[in-house]
């Protein structure tokens, strides 16, 4: 967990500890419910990561209760097919909770206040080469001229949406000037996708979340839908009717998994293998990363995990089973 003491007035001390595989922190503390982001945890979107299934199956039999929480723009229905389809066992899962599911049940309800005064018409960001994002069922007119729109909806970083139901391929720097001219009209955004980054087959692609912070930076207003905002966490929690205290979340993202789980009051792992896997200057899947160079990272991030593992996996793919206790401080790191 994330311990806190004081050593001085003005420094605060956080522990992180650090396990070798997933067994040994089931083993250690044995969680009720289990929040798992897919995309550099379970996957990279193209397959699954070595011994991810079998985690999976072994954390089920300890009648853990399994949800997917995941940034995706995409709704729980498709997420759960393309975990079948890379092999996973979809009844392992009590559900689905995504980014792309939250935004959509939010723009057909509107009974949210901020949505209930959100207009009809929008521009619509979209995917290409990964297939558009259907707003069938939502009612909305999609336009292509920035004065008829009353919202952006960025769904995706490829396309531009058009009143056909067609999508128009577009670079991020065409898709970065249709938003200076939403910014000048003061319309808002709603981004169902708030990473900037995910891996996909061991690189990086840009997410909806690049743009939203570009939005933001311009002075847009900017509706999140996802990690880090405790709205999925919530979410969770509520599919699997358990407090906060009997679950963990568990993902490679220091700023949308661990930091949404810090703010959420929930325990989290963090997956070192994923998109910070450069940045932690590692190379192979499953080697384990320095200390220190995790520390200065959850630092960097102000995102600080209750526990750190190098993959997924239910023993470490380079052997040993031990564990180890980090101080980190605000202003610098001890260990």
């Amino acid at each position: 967990m994330i311990g806190q003491c004081s050593i001085s007035p003005w420094k605060e001390v956080r522990l992180l500890q650090s396990f070798n595989g997933i067994q040994q922190l089931a083993e250690t503390r044995p969680f009720k419910a289990w929040f798992l982001d897919q995309f550099g945890v379970l996957h990279d979107g193209k397959q699954p990561y070595p011994g991810a299934i079998s985690t999976l199956e072994k954390l089920a039999t300890s009648g853990a209760k399994m949800v997917i929480i995941s940034n995706s723009s995409r709704r729980a229905s498709t997420t759960m097919e393309k975990m079948k389809s890379l092999g996973f066992d979809p009844s392992l899962f009590i559900g689905a909770i995504t980014s792309g599911e939250l935004t959509y049940q939010h723009l057909q309800r509107r009974d949210d206040a901020w949505f209930a005064t959100l207009g009809r018409s929008c521009i619509h960001m979209t995917w290409n080469d990964r297939g558009a994002i259907s707003l069938e069922g939502l009612g909305l007119q999609v336009v292509d001229d920035v004065e008829e729109a009353e919202f952006v909806l960025a769904h995706g970083t490829e396309a531009l949406g058009l009143p056909s139901g067609a999508a128009l391929p577009m670079g991020l720097e065409d898709l970065e000037k249709i938003l200076e001219q939403c910014v000048a009209k003061k319309i808002p955004m709603v981004v169902a996708n708030p990473d900037f980054v995910t891996v996909e087959a061991r690189a990086l692609r840009v997410m909806p979340g690049t743009l939203a912070a570009k939005y933001e930076k311009l002075g847009g207003e900017v509706k999140w839908m996802g990690k880090p905002d405790k709205i999925i966490y919530k979410s969770a929690m509520a599919m699997v009717g358990l407090d906060a205290s009997d679950c963990i979340a568990v993902g490679d993202s220091l700023h949308h998994d661990i930091k949404g789980a810090n703010a959420a009051g929930i325990r989290s792992s963090f997956i070192t293998c994923g998109i910070h896997a450069t940045e932690l200057g590692l190379d192979k899947f499953g080697e384990v990363a320095d200390q220190s160079s995790v520390h200065a990272l959850a630092l960097k991030y102000d995102a600080y995990p209750s526990y750190v593992l190098p993959s997924f996996t239910w023993r470490s793919c380079f052997g040993g089973y031990s564990s180890s206790t980090a101080l980190v401080l605000l202003n610098g790191v001890f260990g």
